[in-house]
């Protein structure tokens, strides 16, 4: 069968001959549909994030995966069935309490690997092989847009995490804003949108016209220039924010988000920054956050819970937005094109191995 994958110390993907996998017992075999491509792949190919799994010279790729099972093998799944794969699997020593609880994702990585990112093969293949516990069931009607189950899940967990650090009071959040308008960020804008806060505004850096920009007002958000208006003269600008989620891996955002928030408000923090030292005032932080019964939470990763309220947020998301957003889906004789670095019209692209 096919695979895109990185070799060790190359920097471009290819594509390679790998013989099919057989699933063991209390695994089935899937078939693969579709493959998106995110700024984690980006970050695998270039080296700065990720590895190959031990003993082996490559990785394959991809971590946003839908297909259909081929062989259920001995699972409970049947031939046909549409499934999305999550992510993390147990380290080569075996199960841990994370796994044996369901929440992976509350991992550290040392206790965990990632498929297609860090110490398993991923998913962009034309066949793989998993245990049914890590399959998620969906229905075919929107088979299509499956590979945005995964981005989907990890806002679920974030926005979910976000909720239970405020559990303690009444917090009704009516005003959201997300940093980074990239396809998770527009994402996620959507689904504040889809769980009813009033207002809601995205942080980028593009000039118009700009299609990232034309969904956020579709949805009827605010676009924020961050050029023009940074991250910690929101509030005076517009006004601060029950909710803030952080997705730009930009270090400084993380300290400019607790000046963004309104008193009580929380903060979502999902990007993985690069070291980078620089100054920030403590105090006023640390005062900041007690004086206003401000919150700051880290999120990464989802486990199945989260996979599944993704199936059903899917569902509920517009069919004009899905479409924006998905700018580009190529077969595997173009994947070099869903990798490559294309105008500011693109948005959000996948690989697709086999009609749907």
């Amino acid at each position: 069968m096919h695979a895109v994958v990185i070799r060790r110390g190359e920097s471009a993907p290819a594509v390679v001959e790998k013989p099919r996998p057989s699933p063991s017992a209390g695994e089935a075999l899937v078939r693969t549909l579709r493959v998106g491509v995110d700024g984690t792949d980006h970050e695998v190919i270039e080296g700065r994030h990720g590895g190959v799994p031990e003993g082996e010279d490559h990785l394959v790729l991809g971590h946003e995966a839908v297909g259909v099972v081929a062989d259920p093998n001995d699972t409970d799944f049947e031939e046909g069935d549409i499934v999305v794969p999550t992510v993390r699997r147990p380290p080569p020593e075996g199960s841990n309490e994370y796994f044996e609880r369901g929440e992976p994702d509350m991992a550290p990585p040392e206790a965990c690997v990632e498929r297609g990112i860090d110490g398993a093969h991923g998913f962009m293949a034309e066949y793989f092989a998993s245990p049914a516990e890590y399959l998620v069931p969906m229905p075919d009607s929107y088979a299509e847009w499956g590979f945005l189950i995964e981005p989907i899940s990890i806002s679920e967990k974030a926005i979910a995490h976000a909720a239970a650090s405020r559990s303690a009071f009444d917090w009704t959040p009516e005003s959201g804003l997300v940093l980074g308008n990239g396809s998770l960020g527009l994402l996620t804008l959507a689904m504040l949108d889809q769980r009813g806060y009033d207002r809601i505004y995205c942080l980028g850096r593009r000039d118009r016209p700009d299609p990232t920009i034309d969904v956020i007002e579709a949805l009827g958000g605010t676009y924020v220039d961050s050029r023009e208006t940074p991250v910690s003269e929101i509030p005076a600008a517009h006004e601060p924010m029950d909710f803030v989620y952080e997705a730009t891996g930009y270090a400084k955002h993380a300290f400019e988000c607790v000046q963004a928030l309104a008193s009580g408000g929380v903060a979502a923090l999902l990007g993985v920054p690069e070291p980078w030292h620089f100054e920030v005032d403590g105090g006023r932080l640390h005062k900041e956050l007690v004086m206003h019964n401000k919150a700051v939470v880290g999120s990464v990763n989802s486990n199945r819970e989260q996979f599944a309220a993704a199936v059903e947020t899917l569902a509920e998301l517009p069919e004009w937005f899905l479409e924006d957003l998905v700018t580009g889906v190529y077969d595997l004789d173009e994947y070099e094109t869903a990798f490559e670095d294309h105008d500011e019209t693109t948005i959000k692209t996948a690989v697709q191995f086999d009609q749907i």
